[in-house]
Order: C-alpha cells, then sequence, then structure tokens
C-alpha cells in the first residue's frame, strides 16, 4: 500500500504492507532510528512520536493510519546545535544514563507540556475543573507510560521540571 507520512516537516511516500507499523516504517523504511523499538507491545514508550503534537505508541499503530497527520519524531524535535529545550534539559540534567529510552521520553514529555498547557486533567489532578499544577506527581502520573531501565527518572522529572518553569506551566 501506497502510504503519504508526513515526517518532522518533510513529505514521504513509502510503499508498506499494509501490516506495517509506523515504528517500523519509521525506522526500516524511512532510516529514522531515533524512535527506538522496546517491548514492541506499547508498554514501555520508547517507541513515542508525535502524532498532529498528541504522543502516541508509534509500535501501537499502522502507517497506513497516519495518511497525511504530522508526525514527529526525536529527529525533528531538534537536531546537533540546534536542541529543543528538553534536550538540552536532559544535558543538563543527566536525563539519561543508557539513552535508549531517551527519545521516547523526550517525545512524550514534549507532548505532555502541551496537555498541561491546555489544561488537560490526569489522574492525579486535584482539581478536574482546574489549571493543572505542575508538581513531581502530576508530572510522574503523566510520564508513567514512559520506562527508565537505568532509573533516571528523578533527573528526568528535573529536567521537565525546569522546561515547564521556563515556559511558565
Amino acid at each position: 500500500m501506497r502510504t503519504r507520512l508526513r515526517i518532522n516537516g518533510e513529505s514521504h511516500e513509502v510503499e508498506v504492507d499494509t501490516r506495517t507499523t509506523l515504528l517500523d516504517a519509521l525506522r526500516n523504511h524511512l532510516g529514522l532510528t531515533g524512535t527506538k523499538k522496546g517491548c514492541d507491545h506499547g508498554q514501555c514508550g520508547a517507541c513515542t512520536v508525535l502524532a498532529d503534537g498528541r504522543r502516541i505508541n508509534s509500535c501501537l499503530t499502522l502507517a497506513c493510519m497516519h495518511d497525511d497527520e504530522e508526525i514527529v519524531t526525536i529527529e525533528g524535535l531538534g537536531e546537533p546545535g540546534k536542541l529543543s529545550a528538553l534536550q538540552r534539559a536532559f544535558i543538563h540534567h543527566d536525563g539519561f544514563q543508557c539513552g535508549y529510552c531517551t527519545p521516547g521520553q523526550i517525545c512524550s514529555a514534549t507532548a505532555m507540556l502541551g496537555e498541561i498547557e491546555a489544561g488537560w486533567p490526569s489522574s492525579v489532578t486535584a482539581d478536574v475543573a482546574g489549571r493543572p499544577n505542575l508538581t513531581v506527581q502530576e508530572v510522574s502520573e503523566r510520564m508513567s507510560g514512559n520506562l527508565c531501565r537505568c532509573s533516571a527518572y528523578p533527573n528526568i522529572i528535573e529536567a521537565i521540571m525546569e522546561v515547564a518553569k521556563a515556559k511558565g506551566s
């Protein structure tokens, strides 16, 4: 099946089997290997990308389902010499050890900060009618779908909190 994917601002026509996941299309057909294959069951978050600004597990969705959506991978958030604020904060706070989960963590955190700015509550938001307060508990809950085998969680949270405070969240 021919599918048109818009990845990181560029349009790509790919010929893929209808069963090809977005993750496999990114890695195997487009050579974008920043998005990682972890569990391949949607349980670890290593494959997190943004689809029209919302975070998704790319291992659980088919490439053909994202025809004409704007997909952003870690490669689209920044590049050497021009990193995103979250990428810089992850480096500053040592928010990674082995680095395998880092692309998914950063993509997820990018979308999560947008969710907070939009006022979306989480299961730990005290007042679902009000704006969520950015607390360690709130960030931890919202990032709970992204696992880190090295346990860099405190540093990941510090990096996210720094960026959120700079944005005024």
